[in-house]
């Protein structure tokens, strides 16, 4: 696989990784191409498929780890497996994209490890495990019970900070936001961007 370069943001639920990577995909100098990844948990709310993730059975799902389609695959909770496929990045890559991620600390690490050379991988940190849980039950997608289980895998994702190339602390998102473009602009190459000093 030859392509361009790997931008991984990885981080506990409730991060608010995934908004600064919708953030950086606006960006258009950035050239960058989001890696939808595949899941056998079922669709949430206004998800949409292909978009989101794309949605396949946990059947489907370990007949592709069996064919070897997977760069990466965990099964975060019983039956409830997140994968990326090697197709996706090809295909991302073939269009001449820099390809980002929005994924769980095991599985950018794993993708870290493949392509070294290549791989920019950000871990983002909140505040505090407590604010964690503030966030995760505001979003209002899931029980207590899952939220529990998120705030207990968060506690040892935290430790695999030392892990990863670099951390934004998203404890202000505009902040976040700028660090993250700064990064990411710097790796792919792309022009710093210059932000007003009322901005900063």
């Amino acid at each position: 696989m030859e392509g361009g370069k790997l931008l991984i943001f990885s981080a506990p639920s409730g991060s608010g990784k995934t908004t600064i990577v919708r953030h950086l995909l606006q960006q258009p100098e950035l050239n960058l191409a989001f890696s939808v990844s595949v899941t056998s948990r079922p669709r949430r709310g206004n998800e949409v498929e292909g978009v989101n993730y794309y949605y396949i059975t946990a059947e489907e799902f370990i007949q592709k780890i069996k064919n070897e389609e997977f760069l990466e695959w965990e099964e975060v909770y019983r039956d409830n497996f997140y994968g990326t496929l090697k197709s996706e990045v090809e295909r991302l890559w073939a269009e001449g994209k820099n390809v980002i991620f929005d994924i769980d600390v095991a599985g950018g690490l794993r993708i870290k490890r493949k392509f070294p050379e290549k791989t920019l991988a950000v871990f983002v940190k909140p505040p505090s495990i407590d604010e964690l849980k503030i966030r995760l039950k505001k979003r209002s997608t899931e029980s207590d019970d899952k939220i529990n289980m998120r705030i207990a895998k968060a506690s040892v994702e935290m430790a695999t900070e030392p892990l990863f190339d670099v951390v934004i602390k998203n404890y202000d998102l505009k902040a976040a936001f700028k660090d993250a473009h700064r990064l990411v602009a710097k790796f792919v190459g792309a022009p710093e961007p210059e932000f007003e000093d009322n901005e900063e």
